[in-house]
């Protein structure tokens, strides 16, 4: 279906154009997944630290895994204004904003000196990275027709896990060379240079850009002459707002016990030393790239096979959930260290194949003024899970004396109640008022 765009950050000019938006919406989608890496490297550097900073700072397993979740709760709450801001000043804007905070941010947690510090500004981090999918959501809503959104989409969404893949062994060189706030600094103006890039070459489609967008691909909704303005307070009336909300929960929670946890797991479980960690621990994100294509790549396969849009996200989502699971659930429980880092790369290769599908559902089941808002209420229920899953990891290995058994357990659980939420439950209701 095609969407009006709103003329908020569109260029005031009217005049005919040349049809170029083929190619330069594939430049944004490039920077965009850059973005992503830089974006991504910064929420990993903690976790890469977590052995090293715990010993500077005297923490337990659960202080730790409190400071590993002050960036995932902010990011959850700041998620619902970031959707909304995205919806009604555009793109462009919010990214550049959230770019620049971030990266200031990262490079001031380098000067922590205590616990609280640190804690203060990983919460800060996670605001501050909120709007970058949303901005992403709707950068793809405005530049690609709804048949053609799921590559995009999951292509903007690799940018995560080259991030996890790159980030055990380069942050773990980079730390061992720097020292962790040496290592923070870094990332941190890689941030500075994504921002000028972003300003630079950025813009909304013009007019005759959009018509050539709708008129390449015949969609099932007729346009509208305007844009609606932004709000979301109606979605939270709608079925499928919390369905969505529950899916993510369960899927984002096990994703973020590996984000988390994976290089402690691999260092105290497995008895693997700090720098063969580094290159150990980036396998299964290797595979999270591969999961992350895929879950694109079938989506818009089904759709040429005549599956309705809405559906063929929910096969990908529920299918990767029920797959991570049956990989996830019998690792504690397998002594071989070599096929325990094949289930673990399995596990998180089907927990990326729904990602990229989830967040282009919400184009699929929203108004056109609402894609961004429902994108964020969703990612927001998804990184209540992603705040718990460090917390209770910590906790359980306190209480455990270091045992992963229930860790994965857990996690398996919810993966497969997240995949069951989406498939179950979600449809397509915009005509529907609940």
């Amino acid at each position: 279906m095609s969407q009006p765009l709103s003329s908020l950050d569109a260029p005031a000019t009217g005049r005919p154009e040349p049809v170029k938006p083929i190619r330069i919406r594939w430049v944004l989608v490039a920077l965009l997944v850059i973005g992503g890496v830089v974006n991504y490297l910064d929420r990993a550097n903690l976790s890469i630290a977590n052995t090293t900073i715990s010993k500077e700072f005297g923490l337990s397993s659960t202080q730790m895994g409190l400071l590993l979740s002050a960036f995932a709760w902010p990011y959850a709450l700041a998620n619902l204004p970031a959707g909304y801001l995205v919806d009604r000043f555009g793109p462009k804007r919010m990214y550049a904003w959230a770019a620049g905070l971030w990266s200031l941010v990262a490079m001031v947690s380098a000067t922590a000196g205590s616990y609280g510090a640190l804690y203060a500004a990983r919460v800060a981090l996670g605001v501050a990275e909120a709007p970058f999918f949303t901005s992403s959501l709707k950068v793809n809503e405005r530049w690609f027709a709804q048949n053609e959104r799921a590559l995009p989409i999951s292509i903007v969404n690799t940018g995560s896990q080259i991030a996890n893949a790159l980030a055990p062994p380069l942050l773990t060189t980079l730390m061992l060379v720097l020292g962790w706030r040496g290592m923070f600094i870094t990332i941190g103006a890689l941030g500075v240079l994504i921002v000028l890039a972003w300003l630079r070459v950025y813009r909304d489609p013009t007019l005759r850009e959009q018509m050539v967008i709708k008129g390449e691909k015949a969609e099932s909704r007729a346009p509208v002459a305007t844009e609606k303005k932004a709000g979301w307070g109606q979605l939270f009336r709608q079925r499928n707002t919390y369905f969505m909300v529950i899916g993510a929960f369960g899927i984002f929670y096990t994703v973020w016990v590996y984000l988390t946890w994976l290089p402690s797991y691999l260092e105290t479980s497995r008895g693997f030393s700090l720098s063969t960690t580094g290159w150990l621990a980036s396998v299964p994100f290797l595979c999270g790239i591969a999961g992350v294509l895929f879950g694109g790549f079938l989506s818009g396969r089904l759709i040429r096979r005549g599956v309705s849009p809405v559906m063929s996200r929910k096969i990908p989502i529920a299918a990767g959930a029920a797959l991570a699971a049956g990989a996830v659930l019998p690792v504690a429980y397998v002594e071989n260290t070599p096929l325990a880092i094949t289930l673990l790369s399995v596990g998180y290769f089907a927990a990326q194949v729904p990602i990229g599908c989830l967040w282009t559902l919400a184009s699929d089941v929203a108004e056109p003024h609402q894609v961004a808002s429902l994108g964020a209420i969703q990612n927001f229920g998804g990184f209540l899970g992603a705040a718990l899953a460090p917390i209770v990891t910590g906790a359980i290995l306190d209480g455990t004396g270091g045992n992963y058994n229930y860790v994965f357990l857990v996690g398996g659980v919810l993966l497969l109640m997240g995949g069951a939420s989406y498939l179950f439950f979600v449809q397509d209701r915009r005509s529907a008022t609940v």
